[in-house]
């Protein structure tokens, strides 16, 4: 009888290992390599999880039922979307958790990304510090302030539940005509790149080696979005979201040179444009999106669409 007890003791912790080897997951697997859980999590994936994931649907919209169903991989607060008139932070954490459950409960456990124009300070919360808007900011030629305001706004943004904020805008506005030419620091190429130390604050500083790639430094920091991809503030007329008319040595002296600068600060992401470029549409450019911004300038985080763009 010892012998048969020993056979199936040694039988059930085989089948316990088996189970165990069953249950594991590359791509929870923090150890791994990125590449290697990021191709593991990839394998798993259906068409329908795919496409959620690169989904990302306004606040009103999701439901915990909505982000279990579609597998939706990230949710935004468009201009003004609250969860409630005058919300608390308390209110904003809740509604971002309930979210969270529903994406987690899915099969594969994915967290979903919630992303706000926090631009100027957290400006859609009730009661947040709000700063001047990016013109203003630009006429103070401090990069350690504006360092300072990101750090600030990257704490007032954490602490409503949210770890991503569409910020800052890099435009160069060449037209005082733009009814955005407030969203830019200067008409100065030189003067915008020195402003992206804004992305540090929000993010935290790159580790040293690790320039350019997409980096957030903890549960303090925020991912940034630089913004918009590019040439938003060259439009013919100031016209908004129209052509930008220039040849390329001038798209890549004066709209693109702050571009540089997020990347090497590893920003996190960067938004298209509605903007077109000698009468293509930014979000339909392969060239700028995919062989410059991606394959020359070796951006590795996310490039996300403008609203419904």
């Amino acid at each position: 009888m010892g012998s048969l007890h020993k056979t199936t003791f040694v039988l059930l912790m085989f089948c316990l290992a088996a189970l165990g080897s069953a249950d594991y997951l590359k791509y929870k697997d923090p150890k791994q390599p990125l590449g290697v859980r990021i191709k593991d999590l990839l394998g798993r994936m259906t068409l329908a999880e795919k496409i959620g994931q690169m989904t990302q649907i306004e606040r009103e919209n999701a439901t915990a039922e909505a982000m279990s169903k579609y597998f939706i991989g990230s949710v935004l607060s468009g201009g003004g979307s609250v969860p409630s008139p005058q919300a608390s932070a308390a209110a904003w954490q809740s509604m971002v958790n309930e979210m969270q459950k529903g994406a987690l409960s899915t099969r594969l456990g994915i967290p979903m990304i919630y992303g706000i124009d926090a631009v100027h300070g957290h400006n859609n919360v009730y009661k947040a510090t709000i700063f001047p808007h990016n013109v203003g900011l630009g006429a103070t030629r401090d990069p350690m302030l504006i360092k300072r305001i990101g750090e600030a706004t990257a704490l007032e943004v954490r602490a409503t539940g949210i770890p991503y904020a569409f910020a800052p805008c890099i435009a160069v506005c060449r037209d005082p005509r733009w009814g955005r030419c407030y969203e830019s620091y200067s008409e100065d190429p030189k003067v915008v790149q020195s402003m992206t130390t804004l992305i540090s604050g929000l993010q935290g500083d790159v580790p040293a080696g690790s320039e350019g790639r997409p980096y957030v430094g903890g549960s303090k920091k925020v991912a940034a979005c630089a913004k918009h991809y590019v040439g938003d503030g060259g439009t013919f007329m100031g016209i908004n979201e129209n052509n930008t008319v220039i040849d390329a040595h001038g798209l890549m002296t004066i709209h693109m040179p702050a571009y540089y600068n997020s990347i090497i600060r590893g920003v996190s992401t960067v938004m298209t444009s509605y903007s077109s470029w000698n009468g293509k549409k930014m979000h339909a450019n392969h060239f700028l999106v995919t062989d410059f911004l991606k394959n020359k300038l070796k951006f590795r985080g996310f490039v996300i669409s403008d609203w419904q763009g």
